[in-house]
């Protein structure tokens, strides 16, 4: 399968062969759409993984790697919140080998990245984008380094050594920690497995949007509620539906409502005054370290997802988070902060809105990676 990259910006393409993550000209690496066929009858039923759905993601015909890496991921259970609101439902992502969504992108873009002969990633990463590639790439044989901010947890720093990669703490801040991980990459440390930068990860994620309409047998829920710093799930979800869409498996593609807190939303701030564009914010502080991203590099394909989808953008107060944590916890669903930000910012406004369909809303993180 030829594909190429494509520049969000000027348009350039570039073999991924030639290993750059970036275009000349400083704008961000999309796919080239790529023609692919896919129906129900496409499934992959007896593969239990997100590689069920092979025929939609970018892999040679002859390409069988991934079965040596994949260790199940995906196929996440979508269950009622409570028993009184069937119409509520939570994708229990968490439910993953490394305990976060990100392994969904992880284990396909460390499985191209062996495609493409790489022996060594890098990759900066709030704790759990690190510790799926630390883990896939692994199992791949490849070498692997981790860039993370000072305040990360210490048991997704735990995590990420016991898979066999070497961490880097970078005093200051996400932002810092991007910049520490970029000069690597120019020196020519080793190639770039940023789930922000690299397209091929949103091709996992998009696996998300297959997942809900496989599970809910082509019902296209009203809304998806989903946390953005990055958005990395967002992006892909959107994407995965859009899909879906063009391949006239479904109608529609859901309304998106993402979250940020309120302590650091600079995507919540552009959408709010009418930009294009996001503007890289300060960060003031937040418990959801997931999605504390005061300078979002795909801030705009963000924003035109959300207006694509007639979405819209809403915000978590701080001081509720601990709070929506403990009461997740007694619906039985452990989740870190960043999943409970989520819900505080979605439940104040679920009561003020109505939303007659259903509505999915993952939880992306287990609690036992928080220290909190």
């Amino acid at each position: 399968m030829s594909i190429k990259y494509v520049c969000s910006e000027c348009g350039k393409k570039y073999d991924p062969k030639s290993l750059v993550f970036r275009c000349d000209c400083g704008g961000l690496l999309n796919l080239e759409k790529f023609n692919f066929t896919f129906s129900k009858e496409d499934i992959l039923n007896n593969e239990w993984s997100l590689f069920r759905y092979l025929k939609a993601l970018p892999f040679d015909d002859n390409f069988t790697f991934w079965k040596d890496i994949t260790m199940g991921e995906g196929l996440t259970p979508i269950v009622p919140l409570e028993k009184d609101n069937p119409n509520l439902l939570v994708k229990v992502d968490y439910l993953m080998p490394t305990l976060s969504f990100k392994d969904r992108g992880a284990v396909v873009l460390i499985a191209k990245a062996k495609e493409l002969g790489i022996k060594k990633v890098i990759q900066d990463s709030s704790g759990n984008a690190g510790t799926s590639i630390a883990a896939y790439a692994n199992r791949a044989g490849i070498q692997c380094t981790i860039y993370v901010p000072e305040n990360t947890s210490s048991k997704k720093i735990k995590q990420i050594t016991s898979h066999g990669a070497t961490v880097n703490i970078v005093k200051g801040t996400r932002e810092d920690t991007a910049k520490e991980a970029l000069k690597a990459v120019e020196r020519g440390d080793g190639f770039y497995a940023s789930h922000v930068y690299n397209p091929f990860f949103y091709q996992g994620t998009k696996t998300y949007a297959y997942e809900i309409y496989e599970q809910l047998n082509g019902e296209v829920p009203e809304a998806l509620v989903i946390p953005v710093g990055n958005g990395t799930l967002l992006l892909g979800s959107y994407y995965g539906f859009k899909e879906l869409l063009a391949l006239k498996l479904i109608d529609k593609i859901p309304k998106i409502i993402a979250v940020q807190s309120k302590g650091c939303a600079p995507i919540y701030k552009a959408f709010k005054e009418g930009n294009i564009n996001v503007k890289e914010v300060t960060n003031t502080g937040t418990l959801a370290e997931g999605i504390a991203i005061a300078d979002p590099k795909r801030g705009k394909q963000i924003l035109e997802a959300i207006k694509d989808s007639n979405g819209e953008i809403i915000t978590a107060c701080e001081n509720k988070i601990i709070e929506t944590k403990v009461y997740l916890s007694q619906k039985g669903f452990y989740v870190e902060p960043t999943t409970a930000a989520t819900f505080a910012g979605f439940l104040d406004y679920y009561k003020e809105n109505k939303l007659k369909g259903k509505v999915v809303v993952p939880l992306c993180g287990s609690g036992l990676k928080s220290d909190i």
